[in-house]
C-alpha cells in the first residue's frame, strides 16, 4: 500500500489544488469541531497534500505548531511544496504510519485524519494510537468515505474496469476507501479506542468535470490501481473501458456533457 501511495504522489501533486478545493467542506467541518487555540500542538495523520492541517496551522499562531505526517516521503514532499506555496511556517514534517506513531504519549492537543483511517491495516490500532498521543481532554477529528452508492465519483471508473474484464472486484475485507462505511463502524472504532462524546455527521463532496475525458484524466492521476489497469491494457480494451465509464456517468451528465458526480464523507469528532 505504501508503494502505491509513493507512486501516486506525482499525480496528487499535479492535482493538489483540485484535491484541496473538493475536500474543503470536509476539512472545514473537522477544524470547526476541534476548538483550536493559539499555542496548541496539532498532529495531522495521512496528510497527503496537507490541506486540513494547514487550515489548523493558521489558528495555532502565535506559539502553536502543526506536525504534518504521512506514511510516505513522496507525499510529504507534496505537502512541503504546498506549505511553501501557502506561506505556512509553523509546521514540521514527519513520516508516521497510522498503527504506530513515533510520538510521546499525551504530547499533542488535537489530531486530524482526513481519509486515512479506512486505509489503515488495523483501524482499531490506529485509533488507539491517536488516543494515546492526545493530551487528556484533547480532540480528534476524522473523516472516512460513506457508502459506495453515495460516492459514484470514486466508484464509477473502477466498476467500469470490472465490467469490461480489466480488473477484479476488490476484497471487501481489505483496507480501502469504504472499509469504515458501514453504519456505526466509525463510531465503534473510536469508542473502542477510548474516545468520549463522539459526534458523527455527513458532508457532501460533489465533484464536477468538464466531460467524461476530464473525469478519466483525473482518475488516472489520483488512482494508481486504476491507472495501472487502464494503461497496461490494449487500445481496444481502453476504448471499451471509456465506453463503460461513459454509460455509468450518463445519469450525472448535463446537456453540455459536463458531469456532477455526487460524493459523501462520514465525519466524526471526539474527546480523549
Amino acid at each position: 500500500m505504501l508503494e502505491r501511495w509513493e507512486g501516486a504522489a506525482a499525480g496528487w501533486s499535479k492535482r493538489a489544488e483540485r484535491v484541496r478545493e473538493s475536500g474543503m467542506p470536509v476539512s472545514l467541518w473537522m477544524i470547526e469541531h476541534l476548538g483550536l487555540q493559539s499555542g496548541q500542538r496539532v498532529l495531522e495523520l495521512a496528510a497527503g497534500p496537507g490541506d486540513t492541517g494547514f487550515l489548523a496551522a493558521e489558528l495555532l499562531a502565535p506559539g502553536g505548531r502543526l506536525i504534518c505526517s504521512d506514511g510516505t516521503e513522496a507525499m510529504l514532499e507534496v505537502a512541503r511544496a504546498q506549505a511553501a506555496r501557502l506561506g505556512i511556517e509553523n509546521v514540521e514534517f514527519k513520516r508516521l504510519e497510522l498503527e504506530w506513531l513515533d510520538l510521546p504519549t499525551a504530547s499533542v492537543d488535537a489530531v486530524l485524519c482526513r481519509f486515512g483511517l479506512m486505509l489503515s491495516l488495523d483501524p482499531e490500532a490506529a485509533a488507539r494510537e491517536m488516543r494515546r498521543v492526545l493530551r487528556p481532554g484533547g480532540r480528534a477529528a476524522v473523516a472516512v468515505w460513506d457508502d459506495p452508492a453515495k460516492n459514484p465519483w470514486m466508484t464509477v471508473a473502477g466498476r467500469a474496469l470490472i465490467d469490461v474484464g480489466l480488473s477484479e472486484p476488490p476484497d471487501p475485507d481489505s483496507p480501502g476507501p469504504f472499509a469504515l462505511s458501514e453504519p456505526g463502524a466509525l463510531a465503534d472504532v473510536l469508542a473502542g479506542a477510548g474516545f468520549l462524546d463522539v459526534t458523527l455527521d455527513t458532508v457532501a463532496v460533489a465533484r464536477e468535470y468538464a466531460d467524461t475525458d476530464a473525469y478519466i484524466a483525473e482518475t488516472l492521476d489520483l488512482s494508481v490501481m486504476f491507472a495501472a489497469a487502464y494503461r497496461d491494457s490494449s487500445e481496444a480494451d481502453r476504448a471499451s473501458a471509456r465506453a463503460a465509464i461513459g454509460e455509468r456517468v450518463a445519469p450525472f451528465a448535463g446537456p453540455d456533457g459536463s458531469l456532477n458526480l455526487p460524493g459523501e464523507a462520514l465525519v466524526a469528532a471526539a474527546s480523549a
